[in-house]
């Protein structure tokens, strides 16, 4: 939970939008697991956008964002659940609340199961790719001083870093698939 006396960090607009674009897939997944169609979930996150909007200034920071939008979509489906009540196919509050457990479990271990491969597979780069895999999120700017530094053009640098993004793509789905669930 953030601290109230911490600062907040300023988030514009933009954010919003990338921040949704972002997690969308895991949201839409996460409403999925609660609800009966998808029909459901497009109706939920239709509605949860509005929602995350309206109070997007009450968020800290961007890491905070999918944990606070779950809690919205938790909300949403649990409120068209009672909607729905009258359904015979709507599952119980018991079961509800089982599949909202296995589904956060299932994400936080499907996380882990990601990162191990990812830092797998970034250890299999040299030191200067991975420097370069990793430089535009050290801010605005640092694939620029790498281009600088190497004495490459800028648009040079960038060609390589989409083929390492590539090849570091392929190598976490091979990891991936070697892993056990």
């Amino acid at each position: 939970m953030p601290d109230p006396d911490q600062p907040r960090t300023t988030l514009q607009q933009g954010d919003f939008v990338r921040l949704l674009m972002r997690n969308e897939p895991v949201l839409r997944a996460y409403a999925r697991s609660l609800l009966p169609d998808w029909q459901g979930v497009d109706e939920v996150i239709q509605d949860a956008s509005v929602t995350l909007w309206e109070k997007f200034d009450q968020l800290r920071d961007e890491a905070g964002f999918l944990p606070w939008a779950k809690v919205v979509i938790r909300f949403k489906c649990l409120s068209l659940i009672d909607r729905l009540r009258r359904d015979r196919h709507v599952f119980s509050e018991g079961v509800l609340e089982l599949l909202i457990e296995e589904a956060e479990a299932f994400d936080q271990a499907e996380r882990e199961r990601s990162l191990r491969a990812l830092r797998s597979c970034l250890e299999s780069f040299s030191q200067a790719h991975q420097e370069l895999l990793l430089a535009p999120y050290f801010g605005e700017g640092r694939v620029m001083t790498l281009a600088d530094q190497a004495g490459k053009s800028p648009n040079a640098l960038y060609k390589l870093l989409g083929r390492l993004r590539e090849k570091l793509a392929a190598c976490i789905e091979t990891r991936l698939a070697q892993m056990p669930l």
